[in-house]
């Protein structure tokens, strides 16, 4: 039923490196504005957009409220929804306390969630007959599954075994920083889809048999047939290249030889070259990866490129960048020492993972050999030249840091993304 009024509150803090507003950028190669657009759809197509600070109208009809930085999927905004208008109430979405995929990977770094009590209330509601003063909190399973994604060896941490993932069935999340971006595309999303996939394996026979009988059509192994491997119109996938699904493919994208891609979405207009190996990542449109590029549980926007040789893991990268050949992102701290990001007030706190990579902001140009150290940021529109000086990134990089300021023609990469409150032209 599309008997719904949705507002959208914008949420006013932009997000670093990126300085750009969460709604702005793509989880699952999609605008996160577009992705909330797309879900509400069924059960709402008028909508308002309010600022920061402004009341809620005073309508005396349905409304679903939400800020505009949160990361939904289908599945759980349709419980939301569903028990919602079953209760008959106003209700604000909330989080037990004790949910293993809140606990674990969205509150970490957040500043979002109100708690009350032993819930924390989420930017999410639903006024049955306008807004109210009286509202209940709605807590929604997450329905989290404990899954392995990585394996310490005892040599290298006081801790070994499997790390682990708390993966949800249902997704919702607030994007307060830039590892919210990698949580809402990897665990709560590939990785998610992947376990819903295992799911409705084990549990739906017809859906075995489905999957079985295209595989045997095909003469494929199972992970590769159609039914798991989704491609798009104009697509030139070489032979040798080895896709395993779940995978989504967008249109006219090149695949060569010897790449391997294993539980990946892939944007339109992509180029993948020989001997690339990517494995539960996200890949913005028209983005290139020369021969030799790996991605593992990486996010790649839209028009980026990463050079060959290159190995980015659990990293995110803005769009309209390039990554020099050589660098190495490094994602674990030799010395078992807690790992450190910045949260939703750009302060330093821990990031409640002992594995993670870095991330590179927007039109940024960074050069050969680098080596990153886990959890350093690189602000958009930062441009570093591999020198004696500066080969290793072992702090977070800002604008005023670009090497690019001593340049004659420095005026020759602009800056595009500048800060909330400073002009976007370079005065340097």
């Amino acid at each position: 039923m599309t008997d719904m009024l949705k507002i959208i509150l914008q949420a006013p803090h932009p997000i670093p490196p990126f300085n750009e507003a969460a709604r702005d950028l793509r989880i699952l190669n999609k605008p996160l504005w577009l992705n909330q657009r797309d879900l509400l759809a069924p059960y709402a197509t008028r909508e308002m957009e309010l600022p920061p600070g402004a009341r809620l109208p005073v309508l005396r009809e349905p409304m679903l409220v939400y800020r505009d930085n949160l990361y939904f999927d289908q599945y759980y905004i349709r419980e939301f929804i569903t028990k919602a208008r079953m209760g008959k109430r106003a209700v604000r979405a909330a989080f037990a306390a004790e949910d293993s995929a809140f606990r674990e990977h969205a509150r970490p770094l957040s500043t979002s969630y109100t708690p009350a009590g032993n819930v924390y209330l989420a930017d999410l509601w639903y006024y049955p007959a306008g807004p109210v003063a009286d509202v209940e909190p709605l807590v929604i399973d997450l329905q989290a599954r404990e899954i392995g994604y990585y394996h310490v060896p005892t040599y290298m941490a006081s801790e070994s075994g499997d790390l682990v993932y708390q993966v949800p069935m249902r997704a919702m999340m607030a994007i307060d920083c830039w590892t919210h971006v990698f949580v809402a595309d990897g665990v709560f999303g590939l990785f998610a889809r992947g376990l819903r996939f295992e799911t409705r394996l084990d549990t739906d026979l017809g859906y075995k048999l489905k999957i079985l009988g295209k595989a045997i059509y095909e003469g494929r192994q199972l992970l590769e047939c159609s039914e798991l491997v989704k491609v798009g119109r104009n697509c030139v996938i070489d032979p040798t290249a080895v896709i395993h699904g779940p995978t989504t493919i967008g249109d006219n994208v090149t695949i060569n030889a010897g790449a391997v891609i294993e539980n990946c979405v892939i944007g339109s207009n992509v180029n993948i070259s020989q001997d690339c190996q990517l494995m539960l990542s996200v890949v913005g449109d028209g983005a290139f990866l020369p021969f030799r590029a790996a991605l593992f549980m990486t996010t790649l926007m839209e028009n980026s490129m990463v050079a060959q040789n290159t190995c980015l893991q659990m990293c995110v990268i803005g769009r309209n960048t390039f990554i020099g050949a050589g660098n190495t992102f490094t994602d674990y701290n030799l010395i078992p020492a807690p790992i450190r990001a910045r949260d939703g007030n750009e302060g330093l706190a821990f990031a409640n993972r002992p594995v993670l990579g870095g991330c590179v902001g927007h039109n940024c140009r960074i050069g050969a050999g680098m080596i990153i150290f886990p959890a350093r940021t690189i602000e958009s529109d930062v441009v570093l030249f591999a020198n004696k000086d500066r080969r290793i990134i072992d702090r977070d990089v800002h604008y005023e840091d670009s090497d690019h300021h001593r340049l004659k023609n420095a005026s020759r990469h602009p800056r595009l993304y500048p800060r909330r409150g400073e002009t976007g032209q370079n005065t340097w």
